[in-house]
Parts: C-alpha cells; sequence; structure tokens
C-alpha cells in the first residue's frame, strides 16, 4: 500500500485555519460608520449627498432600502464609489505582530524532492506562508507531475543553482540572488543543478 503523500506547506497552512468566513455588511451601519469617519452629522451628510435628514436616517437605521439613484447620491456625497458602499470596511489590525524564527528552528517537512522548514509558524491568520526549501531534485522524472496551487509565489534562490520549470514557459536557470515572481495555479517544478543541493526561499500567499 502506497504511503500517503506529504503534505505541502501551503497546504499545511491552509488546513490550520487561516481562512474566515465573510460576514454579512449591513448597508446601514457602514453608511453610518462612513459619515461618521467624516466627523458629519445627519444634516451635514444629508446636505452632502442631496437627500432628505430622514430619509438618511431611515437607511442608517434600516428602515428602508435605498434606490439605486439614492445609492449613487450617497456615495457622491460621501466622495466613493457605489461598490464601495458594500466594501466592509477593513478590520482593525493589530500592530507590532512578530514572529523570529531562528536558523534551522522552523518546522521541516521532507519530501524525496525537497525538504522544507516553515518560518513565522507563530502568527496565525497570515496572508503569506514563507519557507525556505533545500531542493534535493535533480531530475524533472523525480516529480509526479506538476507542483500546482492557488495563489502567487515569489521564489529567490540563496545557494547554488537551480533550475525552474514551469507549464508555459522554457526552463530557467537560475543563480544566487537571481528571484522569480509567478502564478502559482500554473505547473511549477525546481530542481538542482548545482553540486550541491541547492536551497531556496520561498514565499507564497494564501489569498
Amino acid at each position: 500500500m502506497k504511503p500517503p503523500e506529504p503534505k505541502s506547506p501551503i497546504r499545511l497552512t491552509r488546513d490550520t485555519g487561516t481562512e474566515e468566513s465573510a460576514e454579512p455588511l449591513n448597508l446601514g451601519t457602514r453608511v453610518r460608520e462612513l459619515r461618521k469617519a467624516r466627523d458629519w452629522t445627519l444634516e451635514q451628510a444629508a446636505r452632502q449627498a442631496g437627500l432628505a435628514r430622514s430619509t438618511l436616517s431611515k437607511i442608517e437605521n434600516g428602515q428602508m432600502s435605498p434606490t439605486y439613484d439614492a445609492l449613487k447620491k450617497l456615495a457622491v456625497g460621501l466622495q466613493i464609489s457605489v461598490p464601495q458602499l458594500f466594501t466592509p470596511p477593513q478590520r482593525e489590525q493589530v500592530n507590532g505582530r512578530l514572529a523570529v524564527t531562528r536558523d534551522g528552528a522552523g518546522t521541516h517537512l521532507a519530501t524525496t524532492t525537497y525538504e522544507h522548514e516553515l518560518l513565522g509558524e507563530t502568527l496565525t491568520k497570515k496572508q503569506m506562508v514563507p519557507y525556505r526549501a533545500r531542493v534535493r531534485a535533480r531530475d524533472m522524472a523525480e516529480f509526479d507531475g506538476w507542483v500546482r496551487h492557488d495563489g502567487e509565489e515569489f521564489l529567490y534562490v540563496l545557494t547554488g543553482v537551480i533550475r525552474l520549470y514551469t507549464e508555459f514557459y522554457e526552463a530557467i536557470e537560475m543563480r544566487r540572488g537571481d528571484s522569480a515572481y509567478y502564478d502559482a495555479t500554473m505547473g511549477h517544478n525546481v530542481v538542482s543543478v548545482s553540486a550541491e543541493d541547492a536551497t531556496i526561499l520561498w514565499v507564497t500567499s494564501l489569498v
């Protein structure tokens, strides 16, 4: 019986629950927040939008559904686009987030082709996955097809020489200091073409 394939750093991070479900948007609350962010009273906001104060009050309190014409007036008055009325505000950012991973102290995940070391693991709800990889593979035949996953990916060669294979481009030889940024849904594999195993830094987006 064939043993299960080890999980990739991207799959492992996704499985730890980094994704959150979107909360439904309350238009009235959103309009009130936009008004208060400008330090406007109901009267001031209504005048800016060309709406009756009572109409704006009803919209903010969820007592009426505005027509598209009213939405356009609101957007113009608030100096934003109509879609921005329905865009949730950015969540309050956590200031001072920091994770230090000492050399060699990350979690290691070994496969037949790579040895990954996960970095910055103590931070939750990350938007990207950084990890260092030792490239063991020397030939494309060592891979069971293309590696592909959601998101975008940045690759930086730390030591040695690699060859980056991608689904739609010719193979590219890369040396220390070289980098590549690509769509990770495109098939991609990396092999080491130097005498020693090359090492690379990978940063993969989770969104």
